[in-house]
């Protein structure tokens, strides 16, 4: 069985459905924010696949580790999850990988300053965990470094490791990659006037032409990272392609406001190979 698990109904979530009806599958589509596990989840059995687009990233990360330990193949596994929701573990992936992204560091307490200094001003302070451009901070000088790290330690233990990026000038816009199954389903542009060009922060998406180098930056990131379904932001350099950060479970209805490709079918398309690949597995 199909299951699609969510917790706010979003463009994303009826896109999928649709999708699933217009080939002929009606899955098990649920809200599930006030479910209880496992009294309301009696339906789910070992060999299902799962969908699990819940808002928050801590709730799908536990239905989706509780959905594998019923032997339910979930899109993504809760290990791509869990890389793409922290920064930290995602950059230091990257760079085994040797994929080029913004110079980085990450510090604690009042070595976070003199880790912004050698970055160099400006500096971008990200939280390790977040999303939707949320909680970043450009800073421009030591007193507004020390501002922020003096504020943020009091916030509490969440916030007492720094990531910090080089802040990169790019020109107004970065791109964003939607991989499913490690290739390359879309390719936007996001562009802004103000220096965060996340959609959910009024970017102006629209398509972007795809070159060889860009192409194989995409496709290393998504080998390195693994698991189903990514969204890839780069941002472009005078030295090349950078992959800024990856997203792990993406929201796609400004990839497809901008390439008019039908992600949403594309997804489940490839989750229904899944299930019979799943089912061919426990034959």
């Amino acid at each position: 069985m199909l299951h699609i698990f969510y917790s706010r109904l979003r463009m994303e979530e009826k896109a999928l459905y649709k999708a699933a009806q217009a080939r002929g599958v009606e899955p098990d589509f649920r809200d599930v924010g006030d479910f209880v596990w496992p009294d309301d989840f009696e339906n789910v059995k070992p060999g299902d696949v799962a969908l699990c687009r819940c808002v928050s990233q801590t709730q799908n990360i536990a239905l989706t580790q509780l959905l594998e330990g019923r032997d339910v193949r979930v899109i993504n596994p809760s290990a791509t999850m869990l890389l793409c929701g922290d920064k930290i573990a995602t950059a230091a992936l990257l760079d085994r990988a040797k994929i080029p992204q913004p110079e980085w560091r990450v510090a604690s307490g009042e070595a976070a300053v003199k880790a912004a200094e050698s970055l160099g001003y400006p500096v971008v302070f990200k939280p390790a965990v977040g999303s939707w451009g949320r909680l970043l901070a450009k800073i421009s000088d030591r007193e507004a470094c020390e501002a922020i790290v003096e504020h943020k330690e009091r916030l509490g233990p969440a916030h007492s490791v720094f990531f910090m990026q080089k802040y990169v000038e790019k020109g107004g816009f970065d791109l964003r990659a939607v991989m499913i199954g490690g290739k390359t389903a879309t390719l936007m542009k996001r562009a802004s006037e103000h220096w965060i060009t996340n959609t959910a922060r009024g970017a102006t998406p629209e398509p972007f032409p795809m070159d060889g180098k860009l192409e194989d930056l995409l496709h290393r990131t998504a080998l390195a990272i693994g698991g189903d379904f990514l969204a890839v932001d780069v941002f472009g350099t005078p030295e090349g392609w950078v992959v800024n950060e990856v997203n792990g479970q993406p929201e796609f209805h400004g990839s497809v406001a901008a390439t008019g490709v039908d992600v949403g079918g594309l997804m489940i398309d490839y989750t229904l190979k899944a299930v019979i690949t799943k089912a061919m597995s426990t034959t």
